[in-house]
């Protein structure tokens, strides 16, 4: 039985899939958010473009609730055997209301400046990146409008990742949620 999930939470580009694959190396499971909705995309035969997965996002939040891509992990959390599951990707309160159900649950927040969430993005390349400033904004924009904001401003812990190696960052969410274990 799980007995923490720890919801990694951030704007595009903060730093939370970069944590989620370093503890994934030191054993954590972890589930990814976007891939629901991309392997959503997948079974309705959508292209992963950007554009297709912020329209599927939404029509998922309009058609199931606010809470709609954290019910599609639902299944995924309770055939863990994971003492800690690391949810990457939470992006609203009604999200996160429906992980609390499941067991106990903290928010870890990554916050980087817009330069460096552009740049990081701009490198990364997945399918779904913005090729363009404009599209940076744009997919900002709709984050926020699903709530991200809340999210990020009810984190347990917040990590600055302006000027961290890769290791200082997976470092710090790892000793966070170590601490957390040990309360």
């Amino acid at each position: 039985m799980v007995k923490l999930i720890v919801c990694l939470t951030g704007m595009p580009g903060a730093g939370k899939s970069t944590i989620a694959n370093g503890l994934n190396e030191k054993g954590f499971e972890i589930i990814n958010m976007g891939d629901a909705v991309r392997q959503e995309a997948k079974e309705k035969n959508l292209e992963p473009t950007g554009q297709n997965l912020g329209k599927l996002m939404l029509e998922l939040r309009e058609k199931n609730g606010q809470g709609a891509i954290a019910k599609l992990i639902e299944p995924q959390i309770m055939k863990s055997n994971s003492d800690v599951i690391v949810v990457d990707g939470i992006r609203s309160n009604a999200e996160i209301e429906v992980l609390k159900k499941i067991c106990k649950l903290k928010i870890l927040s990554i916050h980087a400046s817009t330069d460096t969430r552009y740049d990081f993005l701009t490198k990364r390349g997945r399918s779904d990146d913005p090729d363009n400033r404009g599209k940076f904004d744009e997919r900002d924009s709709r984050e926020l409008g699903v709530g991200i904001s809340t999210s990020i401003a009810l984190a347990d812990e917040t990590i600055s990742n302006n000027n961290l190696s890769i290791e200082q960052l997976i470092d710090r969410a790892y000793n966070t949620i170590k601490s957390w274990l040990n309360k």
